[in-house]
């Protein structure tokens, strides 16, 4: 009986899709006993390839069909959304805004510890630091002073992430690079960089290159090299020629 309804299915796909019209009909499919799907073609804009699912079912001993749901489902070809990723993961260079903030995560894997404390001594977080939790002469004391109170720096993968990212922007295989008349290793406006990097890459100071105020690698290169040429001079002209022979007008 749950098969046979559709005349029963149809009235009902049709009130919801209305003002649209209704397509042909697609078929049925047992959900359970007494319990049966018609499916029925959509003709709404925007929507291709789904189709109106009516679920309709007998109770038990019962005489009649009954409307269970009605809606709008995805067929096989459906145009659909892409499948939800959440922000953390969707976020892309650049996309970080004013009044923005964008955590590191505990086990972020370009991230180590900066420094490690000895056995019962632990990194005490902000809020016990300011109820004076942290001993005068501690480790985390004494790391502040020297100028080393990052509880986290980067680690090897951080630092070979940074380096593959640099380099492929400004790196010795781009098109700037191979046409540049030397590398920024003897280019005057290269400015060192400190760190475990520091043999490999630097800081364009040129405003004239491309890559000022980025990271650049040494074998990188640009035109505006301080070495690239010698700035040509400006002909002087030839001295003007005076015929001593000839009537001056007057």
């Amino acid at each position: 009986m749950c098969a046979e309804a559709v005349e029963l299915a149809r009235d009902a796909a049709a009130q919801a899709a209305h003002p649209h019209p209704l397509g042909e009909y697609l078929g049925a499919v047992a959900e359970g006993d007494r319990l049966v799907t018609h499916f029925f073609a959509g003709e709404e804009p925007g929507y291709p390839g789904w189709r109106w699912g009516v679920t309709v079912a007998r109770a038990a001993r019962a005489r009649y069909v009954t409307v269970d749901e009605v809606a709008l489902l995805p067929g096989p070809d459906a145009l659909l959304a892409p499948e939800w990723v959440p922000w953390s993961e969707r976020l892309r260079p650049g996309d970080l805004g004013p009044g923005d903030l964008l955590p590191a995560e505990g086990d972020d894997p370009r991230l180590e510890p900066g420094f490690v404390p000895p056995p019962g001594e632990e990194i005490v977080e902000e809020d016990a630091e300011e109820a004076g939790l942290i001993r005068r002469g501690g480790v985390a004391d004494i790391a502040g002073e020297l100028g080393l109170g990052r509880r986290r720096v980067l680690s090897w993968y951080g630092l070979q992430d940074a380096a593959d990212r640099w380099e492929e922007e400004f790196g010795p295989e781009t098109p700037m690079a191979q046409a540049a008349p030397a590398s920024c290793l003897s280019c005057g406006f290269l400015m060192p960089m400190a760190g475990a990097l520091r043999q490999a890459f630097g800081v364009c100071a040129n405003e004239f290159s491309p890559a000022d105020g980025r990271v650049v690698s040494l074998a990188y290169g640009c035109g505006a090299h301080s070495e690239a040429a010698v700035t040509p001079k400006a002909a002087q002209p030839a001295p003007p020629v005076i015929d001593h022979l000839a009537a001056d007008p007057l």
